[in-house]
């Protein structure tokens, strides 16, 4: 009996791939580009499985996979996946949400405390030669310890967000969310507020919703402005949660004291950006979950998940159950 013919279009470790050959025969790609897109689909034409992640899954890439059965993103997003389309042709999704939780979490609160103290930009002063004697007020930044935090989408990540601020900074921890949280509500004293609540109670707010039409540019030049005058705004979630130029308006015009960014409109974000040259801002390059042991473990959970979807076990994370 022939093995499933299996798309990796991502590099993982060594023993992640030694375990996805000794299941699968792969086709394999390290990434997809201009250069090998056309090659890349006709693999997925052939292919029982795919693994990756950066791909958009297009109904017209689809369209001439007649055989396959599952794709396992490795990443805890799927907002490059058009899940009805996928359910309706019979193929799994599924996806990697628990193991990047705890360390999303502290770039979260990397991005909090980086932005409250100015420490990238304090830093470059030093690089600079800059520092020639004790610094006055204008460098100065503002507590965390203490002030009102408010998550705006109370998932997963959100729990371990407030957990940190609760718990290690004594912060006031709000949230914004579909449904009610009770478990951050008892463990860490979190309130349940509607968006304009939140926005105009918090310090800080930190975006963590997923990607969807009905989330995209939710926080726009309207909420930017609901927000309370020196607030710092974090967006850890997708780049297209926010209305870029409205955040830019707000952060020239003094209404926000700053922001951190994990995450941009567009990805690499274009050097071009007026964002990128303000320093009150903290830029990342969309590293929420990039530490060795995250990543590994993220690769091996979506092994794990096709393996799974391919050879007959009991699914686990399926996006579209």
């Amino acid at each position: 009996m022939s093995r499933p013919e299996v798309v990796l279009y991502k590099s993982v470790p060594p023993d992640v791939r030694a375990r996805l050959a000794e299941h699968f025969s792969l086709t394999e790609f390290d990434g997809v580009n201009d250069g090998n897109r056309a090659e890349f689909a006709a693999a997925i034409g052939r292919a029982d499985g795919a693994i990756g992640v950066g791909v958009n899954a297009t109904p017209a890439l689809l369209d001439g996979a007649s055989k396959l059965k599952a794709w396992a993103t490795i990443s805890v997003g799927y907002d490059q996946f058009d899940v009805p389309d996928l359910t309706r042709r019979g193929i799994k999704l599924m996806n990697t949400p628990d193991v990047l939780t705890e360390t999303t979490a502290d770039t979260v609160f990397a991005l909090v405390l980086s932005s409250a103290r100015r420490v990238v930009e304090l830093a470059e002063l030093v690089k600079a030669g800059g520092w020639k004697a004790s610094l006055g007020e204008e460098y100065f930044g503002t507590d965390v310890q203490g002030k009102t935090l408010g998550i705006v989408g109370m998932g997963r990540i959100g729990g371990a967000v407030a957990r940190r601020a609760a718990l290690g900074f004594g912060m006031k921890v709000l949230y914004s969310n579909r449904s009610r949280n009770e478990a951050a509500e008892k463990a860490y004293g979190a309130e349940h507020r509607t968006l304009p609540e939140l926005l105009a109670q918090s310090d800080f707010v930190v975006t963590l919703v997923p990607l969807s039409p009905a989330t995209e540019r939710l926080i726009g030049a309207k909420e930017f402005a609901q927000m309370k005058r020196g607030a710092i705004f974090i967006n850890a979630a997708r780049g297209k949660v926010i209305d870029e130029a409205a955040l830019v308006d707000a952060l020239a015009s003094g209404h926000l004291r700053a922001a951190g960014l994990d995450v941009f409109e567009r990805e690499p974000v274009s050097v071009d950006s007026p964002l990128l040259k303000m320093k009150n801002v903290v830029a990342l390059p969309h590293i929420g979950s990039a530490t060795h042991e995250t990543r590994h473990a993220m690769a091996s959970c979506a092994a794990d998940n096709l393996i799974a979807a391919l050879t007959g076990k009991p699914l686990q994370n399926v996006v579209n159950p």
